[in-house]
């Protein structure tokens, strides 16, 4: 007997973009009973540009998720590159270069200490990302009581032009995910990282030094970390130290679990986690247009993310049951 060839199924980015155009419908119509319209102009705007930022850091978590570990100092890091622009530029476009290095160095060097904890020290990522953060937040607490630093004009429009309904700084998210999906696909190091984080022994034993994947892992996470918080210098028009309290860590995270990339490693790529942060972008800006209640909203959110990850996690139990087993005995036989 021949056994059945199973139908093909849809890879986990291909359904998290089919997920993102189910929900723009859904919130296209909710909006529309309510007597809105989603695609306004406005509308539009506003969605594309929340995911600027969300994406700039859900980029650089997915990198770590990847190989199995997590950042949960993006935040912070984010919160001081936006005082280290702000302060460096002090409103003269002559700086905006050195402030712009100096933000990806410092966010570099945050990032390579994470690495280098987690990766030399053995540290759960969990607990050295977290001391990380509540490192920098002491540092802004105590050395900011308020905003600092002056961004000039010229460098504000990174964070309010458009072009036609499209924000630059979406722009600019999408070329730097274009760029982590290729550095993914095509380098060396990216293929490690996969290799790191679906089994981290196995890929020592195969003669990937892990030490340095891990790394270069984190700091290429701190650095998106720091585009973040130039972004932020360039929306408020001066270095926030407050910022971390909106937990844009969390966002990230949420956006990259969402986008089909697993927490335990191995699987998933920044393509989903790009739909990932267009979904929640989606979501805010119809909560937002039919006014429901802050509570509210995040309820629905978090509803969201775990009905999302419970299918992933359904979907790949499934495919694991389904896959044929002795099929190279019976080819054999036959």
């Amino acid at each position: 007997m021949t056994a059945q060839t199973p139908r093909p199924r849809l890879g986990t980015t291909a359904l998290i973009y089919l997920a993102l155009a189910g929900v723009l419908v859904l919130g296209a119509a909710a909006v529309a009973m309510d007597g809105g319209n989603l695609f306004a102009t406005a509308n539009l705007v506003d969605m594309l540009t929340r995911t600027s930022l969300t994406g700039f850091l859900a980029i650089g978590m997915t990198l770590v998720i990847l190989c199995r570990s997590l950042d949960l100092s993006v935040g912070y890091t984010a919160a001081l590159s936006s005082l280290v622009a702000a302060t460096t530029m002090d409103g003269q476009a002559a700086n905006v270069p050195l402030a712009v290095a100096l933000v990806l160095l410092v966010s570099g060097l945050i990032g390579s200490a994470n690495g280098a904890i987690i990766a030399f020290l053995k540290v759960n990522p969990f607990i050295a990302t977290l001391g990380t953060g509540l490192i920098l937040k002491g540092y802004l607490d105590t050395q900011y009581k308020g905003p600092a630093g002056d961004v000039p004009s010229v460098f504000q429009q990174f964070g309010y032009t458009r072009i036609g309904f499209v924000p630059v700084s979406a722009l600019v998210m999408l070329a730097v995910a274009a760029a982590a999906v290729w550095y993914l696909r095509s380098t060396r190091t990216g293929h490690h990282m996969y290799a790191v984080g679906g089994d981290v022994e196995v890929a020592r034993m195969s003669g990937i030094r892990t030490t340095r994947v891990l790394l270069t892992a984190h700091v290429l996470c701190g650095m998106c970390a720091g585009i973040a918080g130039l972004l932020l210098a360039a929306r408020f028009g001066t270095g926030s130290a407050e910022a971390y309290t909106n937990l844009y860590e969390l966002d990230a995270i949420a956006a990259v679990v969402l986008g089909g990339t697993l927490l335990l490693g191995g699987k998933g790529g920044v393509a989903g986690t790009v739909a990932g942060v267009a979904i929640l972008a989606v979501l805010d800006t119809v909560f937002n247009v039919m006014q429901i209640d802050p509570f509210a909203k995040d309820v629905l959110r978090g509803a969201v993310i775990i009905t999302a990850v419970a299918l992933y996690a359904r979907r790949q139990l499934d495919r694991t049951a389904r896959r044929p087993r002795f099929a190279a005995t019976q080819g054999r036989q036959s």
